[in-house]
């Protein structure tokens, strides 16, 4: 048995729940006070919750300046390669300060989901300020649309456009310990002051101001889809907007000598590739490569060779998803009419890219036209994924299998073409939010074990196994566990009126609501359990309560009536007393950030149940199994690789393999076979068609009813066996604390890979050509070196 740490090394440690960073208390409450009373102008007996929290994240903002300011000119004086992450929102989750506070960020899409069915409220997240960032004026750059092309003996200009201008606004990102604090820029849209108000007549002046408001509206809103492509004018608008801006900033930047200066140093943009990488985080910000050739050939009268090189070496695409109605394809008609000289470039990149494909295989045709650029047909689209592709020196998936899927099927022809260009990088988590800030209970507890360095070094996890038959460590897991149940218990009782069995499984699902990661599932198990339940009320049932949240798209009519469904179901369920506290399931409502900080912690079982070769990674799947959950899930996503290092036996997993969905679609899915088959399958189908759980409304459920039995996609039937033998087999585990604590242990020190420390320091020397720097920079009241 591994010798514990001595209470003297364990007294060295800094604790993991500690605050470290804040060097005097006394200083941190003058200041907080400073910004209570000067910067909000309140004092104690008028002051909210709010104005505290912007107090002292005002206060924290203070503290972080200084390094902030220092890390720019660090940056400026090293001049190291930098990347580039385009995306088209914010993130939601920024890496762990000492002093970390939630930014209030947008946690994801806009609808709010109540205890019935999904109603969209607008998120106004900006309406008190963000006390997180700061607006930078002096960088406001004009973001060109609509207008026409010119080609002049001078070259290729672009005129008669309408300007918007991009505002920045910065907010701070601190790494952990080591003083560095990056920036995330993020752009607001605002209408130049000449903007037609010389029409000083009375309606032409209000017409002004009202155009005004148009142009702003580029970024006051977020398109909430997901995995579903809307090809909406603004919403191409605002993916050009957050490119054009991102590109300026950058070129200005690489231009620029030194910190604070505008003077131009760099003339030639050859250089470019070795100093700046882009990453094309999924299509979204595709444009990036058309824009960064206008600039190169119209502003920087590059040859258009030499400007493709700069273009290819720089950017780098990252692709998210294999579902066909996920990928971008614009109209053409929309293109000319909004970025006229974008789809000038785009066919002339198509040209020279089907040129090359015609030199390589001549006669196949067919192969040029799944190629090309350009979708034919009633309506000509560009396929954005293909530009990404052509535009880029290298193309990545975000889980092993994933990776593969896309190089076998979705980009099969580029794969043949240009190999070289494919990678993996799977996702990670960030340690210090998804155990250390979450769950400092068993981040405590894993720190007593092998010391706190794993929090840098997550592979340091693996030294776990030398405990894993330590009856003090499996102790202590299970009481972090129960603790973290009681608390979450006593969230729901006080949230949702609703009262659970603590001791019970928590049985969790949360993540968005669609029809391939098959909450659907889910559903026909807890109708199958309550059917068990209430046929044999005297067997010794493991008791669960099953939770799942999440949002759906607010054009999703599948997903939507998905919700009302669960909500149905826990309806009839929560009231049976046959049933009792055995069974309970809860929809959480409004799943955000906020919330999974609390759920995951709390949970016991975590499902991960999409069909083999639909998800692209998930994350959430990590969080779970950090957190001291363990899996039900398919061999899907990530999935495949945390079964790969916490050893296959230590999920749960069932159900098809990508090889026999690819057979299934070859031979035809029969979901009546499986219907008329399965009992159980049959009764729960019969219920829900027959409004058992929807009594005031029998046909309430019709369309998943015929889309399960007719047209499922995602062959939920196809699993529904395998599926609820497997949770059998986890109901049985559960009735054996000590060996399901035991398998927990082997997750959390299989969770190494998944640090996002790992995922980062892969995208920076295998696809950005950088060496990451755990390189720790003088705070600002060192001494400089």
């Amino acid at each position: 048995m591994p010798k514990p740490l001595t209470d003297q090394e364990k007294r060295k440690q800094i604790s993991v729940r500690g605050l470290a960073g804040v060097e005097n208390v006394s200083d941190l409450k003058t200041n907080f006070n400073r910004h209570l009373h000067f910067t909000l102008v309140k004092d104690r007996n008028v002051a909210t919750k709010r104005d505290y929290y912007f107090a002292l994240a005002n206060t924290v903002r203070d503290h972080l300046v200084g390094r902030w300011i220092r890390t720019q000119q660090h940056y400026y004086e090293k001049d190291p390669k930098v990347s580039s992450r385009v995306a088209c929102h914010p993130s939601s989750s920024l890496i762990t300060l000492p002093l970390t506070l939630d930014p209030g960020l947008p946690d994801g899409p806009p609808p709010v989901t109540d205890i019935s069915s999904q109603v969209e409220e607008a998120d106004d997240w900006l309406r008190y300020g963000n006390p997180w960032e700061k607006a930078r004026p002096e960088y406001m750059r004009p973001v060109h649309f609509y207008g026409r092309v010119e080609h002049t003996p001078e070259g290729v200009k672009w005129v008669d456009t309408q300007v918007v201008l991009a505002l920045p606004y910065d907010t701070p990102v601190p790494g952990y310990r080591n003083n560095v604090v990056n920036t995330m820029r993020l752009w607001s849209a605002k209408a130049p002051c000449d903007f037609n108000l010389k029409d000083f007549n009375v309606g032409g002046y209000i017409q002004a101001v009202l155009d005004r408001n148009l142009a702003e509206n580029i970024s006051r809103v977020l398109y909430p889809n997901d995995n579903f492509f809307e090809g909406k004018e603004l919403r191409l608008k605002q993916e050009y907007f957050v490119v054009a801006a991102t590109l300026q900033d950058i070129v200005r930047r690489f231009k620029s000598s030194k910190f604070g200066s505008t003077e131009v140093v760099r003339v030639d943009l050859s250089t470019l590739p070795d100093k700046v990488a882009i990453q094309l985080n999924d299509t979204h910000p595709a444009l990036a490569i058309p824009e960064l050739m206008r600039i190169l050939l119209d502003t920087e009268h590059q040859t258009w060779e030499k400007a493709w090189d700069i273009v290819t070496r720089t950017c780098a695409y990252t692709n998210h998803t294999v579902l066909p109605e996920a990928l971008e394809r614009w109209p053409i008609d929309l293109f000319q009419n909004l970025l006229p000289r974008h789809l000038e470039i785009i066919f002339e990149i198509n040209r020279r890219h089907l040129e090359r494909i015609a030199n390589l295989y001549p006669g196949d045709h067919d192969r040029l036209r799944r190629m090309s650029l350009v979708e034919e047909g009633d309506q000509k689209k560009i396929n954005m994924a293909h530009l990404c592709i052509v535009g880029s020196h290298a193309v990545n998936g975000v889980a092993r299998i994933h990776s593969d899927i896309i190089k076998a099927t979705l980009f099969k022809d580029f794969y043949e073409v240009d190999p070289h260009k494919f990678q993996n990088k799977t996702n990670g988590i960030t340690p210090r939010r998804w155990l250390v800030m979450c769950n400092p209970g068993l981040a405590e507890v894993i720190a007593e074990r092998i010391g706190e360095d794993y929090i840098r070094d997550l592979g340091q996890l693996k030294n776990l196994l030398e405990f894993v038959d330590d009856d003090s460590l499996i102790r202590d897991i299970a009481k972090v566990k129960q603790e973290n149940k009681l608390k979450f218990s006593a969230y729901l009782e006080e949230h949702y009126k609703v009262k659970i069995n603590p001791n019970s499984m928590f049985d969790v699902q949360v993540k968005r609501i669609h029809e391939y990661k098959r909450q659907l599932l889910n559903c026909l198990h807890i109708i199958t359990l309550y059917n068990r339940i209430k046929k044999e009320p005297n067997k010794n049932w493991t008791p669960r309560t099953i939770m799942i949240g999440g949002k759906a798209a607010p054009g999703y009519h599948t997903a939507k009536l998905i919700i009302r469904l669960i909500t149905a179901v826990g309806d009839i369920v929560n009231h049976d007393e046959v049933v009792g506290d055995r069974l309970k399931v809860i929809f959480l409502e409004n799943y955000k950030v906020t919330l999974a900080e609390k759920i995951i912690p709390a949970s016991d079982l975590s499902e991960q149940i999409s069909t083999a070769g639909t998800e692209a990674s998930g994350t959430g799947n990590m969080k779970f199994m950090l957190n001291g959950a363990l899996t039900i899930g398919t061999m899907d996503g990530a999935n495949v690789e945390m079964a790969e290092e916490a050893g296959e036996e230590n999920l749960f997993i069932f159900g098809m393999r990508v090889d026999d969905v690819d057979a299934m679609d070859k031979s035809g899915y029969d979901a009546m076979e499986y219907y008329n088959r399965i009992p159980e399958l049959k009764l729960a189908m019969d219920q829900i068609a027959g409004g058992y759980f929807s009594p005031d409304q029998h046909d309430l459920f019709k369309d998943i009813v015929n889309m399960l039995l007719h047209h499922d996609r995602f062959k939920v039937f196809a699993d529904y066996e395998a599926y609820i033998k497997c949770q059998d087999k986890v109901s049985a585990l559960y009735k054996n604390p000590k060996e399901w604590t035991k398998m927990v242990i082997h997750n959390i020190a299989g969770c190494g890979k998944f640090s996002s420390d790992r995922t980062i320091s892969q995208y920076a020397r295998e696809i950005w050509g950088m060496e990451p720097s755990l390189e720790r920079i003088p705070a600002p009241d060192d001494p400089r070196q």
